[in-house]
């Protein structure tokens, strides 16, 4: 009888096994996956095998891999009752233009102007940065 991975390349079996450890819980948000020597020999493949396993989560927003630190899974994933993407967090303050907003504002370098910082996350990792600026309110 065929195994369930059958024609399947090894790195995706791989992923697919560690992909399942880490959205049932076995390897918690945040907590390290093993090293890849473990997984090497866990697995039995070579450590480019591993690391292909490694970027098709790190593809999926299931891990993060950190220099020095290691691979770890992610805090959001999908199928834990979590978005894909949160609301975007957005803060305001108050700052003076410099030389290229004057000029695009046509005010004097100096003016007080309204930034607006919108910072959007997608499975914990952050996919835009939008700041906007207008004029601080009863200013010309």
């Amino acid at each position: 009888m065929p195994t369930p991975h059958y024609g399947l390349p090894r790195y995706r079996v791989i992923a697919d096994e560690l992909r399942e450890r880490i959205e049932s819980g076995v390897i918690p948000p945040g907590a390290l996956l093993p090293t890849e020597r473990v997984l090497t020999a866990e697995f039995r493949v070579s450590r480019g095998t591993i690391r292909q396993a490694i970027t098709v989560l790190r593809n999926a927003g299931l891990v993060a891999t950190e220099h020095g630190r290691g691979t770890c899974a992610t805090s959001c994933q999908s199928g834990i009752g979590s978005d894909k993407s949160a609301a975007p967090e957005t803060r305001q303050r108050e700052v003076a233009a410099g030389p290229e907003l004057a000029a695009l504002f046509g005010v004097k370098i100096g003016t007080i102007l309204v930034e607006q910082q919108s910072v959007s996350r997608t499975r914990g990792a952050v996919g835009a940065v939008i700041r906007t600026y207008r004029l601080l309110e009863g200013k010309p």
